[in-house]
């Protein structure tokens, strides 16, 4: 029995000490974390930058704490707005001598890798090297490092070039297999985000609009590419109708595709020479965009971020996802800040959202109008400004889209989900009810709603999009009828909204805070972003707060499936019936 207690001691004893151990490491690393977060960092003569075309690419990065305190040094989440900041001082520090682009999987919308592109374009005219490699590159990355004075690539790689696809998926059969009937009632000929939950295939009118926007699209990549390596369209677009991308890697060099092969080591042994250093002093982008030194004054151009879905409040639960949210609640308070601070002389909205709750976009349009009676608001479109995210949009001043951003989708619909098969026919579950009006149970479950409540439902649809229209023609000083001609749901690229006058100028955000300054009359002015990023302490604790498992293993699980079946479980919700958004997974390869 003494041995017994023995051992139980020291099992404990060593249990504890254990503990202690990691809980002095753990504040060891935290303290290193935030020692190298908030410090500036130190860059070598003979520098180059790293620009790693990895991970998903949002509007503006966030700190991911754990990866901090891991030392993970893959790159999960970049944020457009590092890269160009790190780009900007690449350009004027003489201690960087040039840029390297590293090829991988990236995840990032046609408009966002154009805004990249311009800043490329920029960084060349400082006469530095810019130097692409890849072992494989994606059409989304070759696109970008296709602006490079080099490209190399893997003697065993290959170049993913084949035109541009939208795949949509549907879900019409599998609701039906688990007894789940979606209720639609809409505006517009080409609204289809219902159609997923409707068809099995894409309408004529769906079909017309995503031909006219993917050729769009492609054309642009075309036109880019063919300037940036010397090499006609009309190749580039043989080349994808002939499976280049499972070429002989050899054959890319004849097509001009890339420059030479090389393995990483020749790669390495190159930017040595261009930088003229015996040893290659690499920078990433997050680091170097700390050295990004503003202009300062004391008059200020807002540049306010709204990126993701639009919605009435904050999700939480099982169903909240880690994506960016355009919370119209919290929208509406910082742009009532932002009006009422002095020193915010305009005021840009970056945009990127397919849109989400009408009501939510109601609210953020009024807000607008409201700061647009003190100061001067421009809109920066980025890779989706379109219906909700239109709608916030057609009350500024004025409005900027990249070519390739996917804007208009002027329609409104509601879904309301009738699970009387699933309950009733599968689950064996019956339903009563005891009211005191006709519309006392609007909505209930266990049957469909009846022909006065799909009534009632259409024509509260109905003054949903003439509002829009309303909003839209009072914007942009156009008869409703000629709204209503563009509108009907349609997707436009920036470079067709042009044309159509649904947008002022083609551009990027840059090209979007310099008309702010213009409107204002600002002749000395600083841009400045708004709002404000949480630290990476309070990232921390929201991650360590957020009971999030589930819906991550959620996401795992259903990938490109996960959003558009989430979006089926609020629709029960009264305040999400009404929805201005585009279709969710525009899936452009």
């Amino acid at each position: 029995m003494k041995q017994f207690f023995k051992y139980v001691l020291a099992t404990v004893v060593g249990m504890l000490c254990v503990a202690v151990f990691m809980f002095i490491m753990g504040l060891a690393m935290v303290g290193a974390a935030v020692a190298s977060d908030s410090g500036e960092p130190v860059v070598e003569k003979g520098s180059v930058l790293h620009l790693t075309l990895a991970g998903t690419l949002n509007e503006r990065a966030t700190d991911n704490p754990f990866a901090t305190l891991m030392g993970n040094d893959v790159v999960e989440n970049q944020g457009l707005d590092d890269l160009i900041k790190a780009i900007k001082v690449a350009k004027d520090d003489d201690r960087i001598k040039g840029i390297y682009i590293e090829g991988g999987i990236l995840e990032a919308d046609f408009a966002s890798l154009q805004e990249l592109r311009a800043a490329l374009f920029d960084f060349k005219k400082s006469k530095k090297f810019v130097v692409a490699y890849a072992d494989n590159f994606l059409q989304s990355t070759y696109y970008v490092a296709s602006v490079a004075d080099k490209v190399l690539l893997n003697p065993s790689g290959m170049i993913d070039w084949r035109g541009v696809a939208s795949q949509p998926i549907f879900f019409t059969e599998l609701l039906e297999k688990i007894g789940v009937k979606m209720q639609v009632f809409k505006v517009g000929t080409y609204k289809s985000a219902v159609e997923p939950y409707i068809l099995t295939q894409m309408s004529e009118a769906n079909r017309e609009q995503v031909s006219a926007f993917v050729g769009d699209i492609w054309q642009q990549l075309l036109s880019d590419v063919s300037t940036s390596r010397g090499v006609k369209a009309d190749s580039l677009n043989a080349y994808a109708d002939r499976y280049v991308t499972f070429a002989d890697a050899q054959d890319y060099v004849g097509m001009k595709l890339v420059d030479s092969l090389a393995y990483i080591d020749g790669v390495r042994t190159q930017l040595r020479a261009l930088s003229g250093q015996d040893k290659l002093k690499l920078v990433g982008t997050a680091e170097l965009a700390k050295l990004y030194k503003p202009a300062k004054s004391s008059n200020q151009v807002a540049v306010y971020y709204a990126e993701g879905d639009i919605v009435d409040q904050a999700a939480s639960g099982v169903w909240s996802e880690s994506s960016p949210q355009i919370v119209g609640q919290k929208v509406v308070a910082d742009l009532d800040k932002l009006a009422n601070d002095d020193e915010v002389k305009a005021v840009v909205l970056r945009i990127n959202s397919g849109g989400g709750s009408a009501y939510a976009s109601e609210q953020m349009w009024r807000a607008v109008q409201l700061l647009r009676q003190k100061k001067p608001v421009v809109v920066s479109m980025g890779g989706l400004a379109a219906s909700g995210g239109y709608y916030m949009a057609c009350g500024a001043d004025c409005i900027v889209a990249e070519p390739t951003t996917l804007t208009g989708s002027i329609g409104i619909f509601g879904m309301v989900p009738d699970a009387s098969g699933l309950l009733t026919e599968k689950l064996g579950l019956h339903f009563d009810v005891v009211k005191t009006n006709v519309a006392s149970d609007f909505g209930a479950a266990g049957r469909p709603l009846n022909v006065a409540e799909s009534a009632a439902m259409q024509g509260y649809v109905n003054r949903g999009y003439s509002l829009f229209l309303k909003r839209v023609a009072d914007g942009r000083r156009m008869k409703t009828e000629q709204v209503d001609k563009i509108a009907q749901g349609r997707v436009w690229t920036g470079s067709q909204a042009l044309k159509i006058k649904l947008v002022d100028k083609l551009g990027t955000l840059d090209d979007a805070v310099a008309e702010a300054a213009r409107r204002a009359k600002l002749s000395d002015y600083a841009a400045a972003a708004y709002p404000a990023q949480p630290s990476w302490a309070e990232n921390l604790l929201n991650r360590l707060e957020g009971d999030d498992y589930l819906e991550q293993k959620l996401q795992a699980t259903l990938g490109e499936y996960y959003a558009p079946l989430r979006f089926v479980s609020t629709m029960s919700r009264p305040t999400d019936m009404l929805q201005a958004r585009m279709f969710f997974v525009p899936n452009l390869k």
